[in-house]
């Protein structure tokens, strides 16, 4: 059997309290004072609960948070490019300052966790987006949340009383369900590819190219919280499975789940992603243009060249930097600038935009760009609109 590399930190993380212990912690949590989490504040206990987020124990404290912004390491020296917070406003602040512990809430579920408060810390939230996203401005959808949030943030370990939900039954979406998986397949060596869109044409080749590399394949989409006008995570699965019905092999690749909220961080999310994919137990991961970007917020290779301030050896895997790819109808097949030689009029590059706009009127993206299986559903989609 193949040993898998080791998570982020050396150990993988799990909150999840075992189960003869829930009705007890769950009857103590309904007497402490709680705090509501909020969309992003959910997904992101889901990931600390699985590991995903490993080495962390919880929503950061100042000196990590601090440590963070200043110089994308946790206080103990470990790479860590995005703080994951808990955001409260200053009425919250003052309301649970001096409590050891408290209940942490989502929707009717009532409490979900429990939280040791290691400390309740202001903050800057216009520095805190300069720091992540390059940009304070709100038209920034990472900014936006951020900005919102109020100027307080509280820091704590976790004990989670419930394993999460499944996202989507059927598929792998924690990190001991992916390393099972990659153990059972005899993979070593795995690359693993982000994607919060459709996997068109040039998706698929980059996946390709790279799993002439490794032993295997996971495609590991972001389901969580993104942008309105983002496909939904729904329809994105449906178009994964017909993809790899149809195009890959099916001993060699797999799809898994990424219950993560979206943050358009750009060069830090690509780190950030990288070594959530290192604790889901890949060794190689695709960084494409505009890795996590957004607008014109982040250079198109920005995220990539974040890269080289980071030891390999440190990050744990090995990031495969892949230029724009498209369809040459002169060389007939998929290529970049690295291997056409012709001219963009010879290249079929669609906007998302413009995808959009044909999907809203009922027409399919040419198969150069999409295969027929996936613009179906797509158009089906957008029709149900």
């Amino acid at each position: 059997m193949p040993t898998l590399e080791p998570p982020h930190g050396g150990t993988l993380v799990n909150l999840v309290v075992p189960h003869k212990e829930r009705d007890l912690l769950a009857e103590f949590a309904s007497g402490l004072k709680s705090k509501e989490l909020d969309e992003r504040e959910f997904w992101d206990l889901g990931l600390l609960a699985t590991g995903a987020y490993s080495p962390l124990r919880g929503f950061v404290t100042e000196r990590d948070y601090n440590s963070i912004l200043a110089g994308n390491r946790l206080d103990s020296g470990l790479i860590w490019t995005l703080p994951i917070t808990l955001s409260a406003t200053e009425t919250e602040a003052n309301r649970l300052s001096g409590e050891e512990e408290i209940a942490l809430t989502y929707g009717d579920a009532g409490a979900i966790a429990i939280m040791r408060i290691e400390d309740v810390y202001k903050v800057d939230p216009v520095a805190e987006c300069e720091a992540v996203f390059k940009s304070a401005d709100p038209a920034h959808p990472g900014a936006k949340v951020v900005l919102e949030a109020g100027e307080y943030r509280i820091g704590g370990e976790l004990q989670v009383l419930d394993e999460p939900a499944a996202p989507f039954p059927g598929f792998p979406y924690t990190p001991t369900e992916t390393r099972a998986e990659f153990e059972r397949r005899n993979w070593s060596t795995i690359v693993a590819f982000q994607t919060r869109n459709p996997v068109h044409r040039a998706h698929e080749y980059l996946c390709k190219c790279a799993l002439e590399l490794v032993d295997g394949l996971m495609l590991h989409p972001l389901v969580g919280a993104t942008k309105e006008d983002d496909i939904p995570a729904d329809v994105r699965m449906r178009c994964y499975e017909v993809l790899f019905e149809k195009y890959f092999p099916q001993d060699r690749a797999i799809i898994a789940c990424l219950p993560a909220p979206m943050r358009y961080a750009g060069p830090k999310e690509a780190i950030h992603h990288a070594l959530i994919r290192r604790n889901y137990g890949a060794t190689h991961f695709i960084v494409g243009r505009d890795h996590a970007g957004v607008g014109d917020y982040y250079g198109t290779y920005e995220a990539q060249l974040f890269f080289d301030n980071f030891d390999p050896a440190e990050l744990g895997i090995t990031p495969l930097m892949f230029e724009h790819a498209f369809f040459c109808r002169a060389c007939n097949q998929m290529g970049s600038d690295k291997t056409c030689p012709h001219g963009p009029d010879e290249r079929v590059h669609l906007s998302g935009t413009k995808v959009r706009e044909m999907l809203g009127e009922g027409e399919s993206p040419p198969g150069e760009f999409s295969r027929p299986e996936v613009a179906e559903v797509l158009v089906e989609a957008y029709a149900r609109r």
